[in-house]
């Protein structure tokens, strides 16, 4: 396997995580493939009281994207036809909408497609199967068709006694370590797991430009951690999903690369834990039924999500 020409630290990471051929040449999915019926039955157990928590930002033309990223449109959505009567005077009448958007543009799921690295991508398929007409020939969000497992929240900020994490944290192994005592839940394989950086109070406060610079997130070394522990997918609540700027100087997105490349799986950015911080800590647990369905847009390399945590 050829490796980029980056920091050593990430050859050596790609090495130890990499999932090429663990489902077989013509897997596209990737981790998702340890979500069994079995851990899903396992997962419906977690549900005790049936409280519902969303965990979706709303989708709006203020949303979370500044223009950092070119394309990447927060919602514009318009008005289509409004109460007209289809069929002639006094019949039933519509009203239907339109939506432009950045399909990672609020709370999403990235598919395996979204990234490369020495012009390859998850399960050593080329990069250039993402063609500017067709998207992702292999591995794009639709081929994630159900995601539904058991949830774990892993509060780090809570386990660290702050309602938030300073912009320049970089989550740690450790961080997890203390997180996962501090829920009492033992995240386990086919899980997916949560953190919570406390970050989106940020753009919930009205500051988006704050939101995404500078933020905390996942190190570069945390991938190793989920990979121990055949974790199904990863989410947080920040833009960039790891720690922005990067902990290595010039080692832009390595988390990315090494999650959706080398381990093939799926992660989640802009989801909004606040509320679910509450519930479990009112509840006093931390694993729970997650559904987080991706739309299923044919050959697209991310996908909004609706994401709801059921205890």
């Amino acid at each position: 396997m050829s490796l980029p020409a980056l920091h050593p630290a990430f050859h050596d990471i790609a090495k130890r995580v990499n999932n090429w051929g663990r489902w077989g040449a013509d897997d596209e999915i990737g981790t998702l493939n340890l979500v069994t019926d079995e851990v899903v039955r396992e997962a419906v157990a977690a549900v005790r009281s049936g409280r519902r928590v969303p965990l979706a930002l709303p989708l709006q033309q203020d949303g979370v994207q500044t223009g950092m990223i070119p394309g990447r449109v927060n919602p514009l959505h318009a008005m289509v036809q409004i109460n007209q009567e289809l069929f002639g005077p006094g019949t039933v009448a519509c009203s239907d909408d339109a939506v432009t958007m950045g399909l990672q543009a609020g709370t999403h799921w990235d598919a395996l497609t979204h990234v490369s690295h020495s012009g390859k991508l998850y399960n050593g398929r080329p990069a250039h199967t993402v063609t500017a007409h067709g998207g992702a020939e292999f591995g794009g969000i639709d081929k994630a068709r159900h995601i539904v497992s058991r949830g774990v929240l892993l509060d780090v900020a809570r386990a660290r006694g702050v309602d938030r994490l300073a912009g320049g944290h970089a989550v740690t192994p450790e961080d997890l370590d203390a997180a996962e005592e501090f829920a009492g839940t033992t995240v386990r394989g086919g899980d997916i797991v949560l953190v919570r950086t406390g970050q989106v109070q940020v753009y919930l406060a009205g500051d988006k430009h704050g939101y995404g610079y500078p933020s905390p997130g996942l190190s570069v070394h945390t991938p190793e951690w989920f990979h121990a522990r055949d974790v199904a997918a990863v989410a947080n609540d920040t833009l960039t999903f790891e720690i922005f700027p990067p902990e290595i100087e010039d080692l832009w997105l390595p988390v990315h690369a090494l999650d959706l490349v080398e381990m093939g799986m799926l992660q989640g950015q802009n989801w909004n834990l606040e509320e679910l911080s509450t519930a479990c800590g009112e509840t006093g647990r931390y694993a729970f039924l997650l559904s987080a369905m991706p739309e299923p847009f044919v050959g697209a390399t991310g996908t909004p999500v609706a994401p709801v945590a059921i205890l």
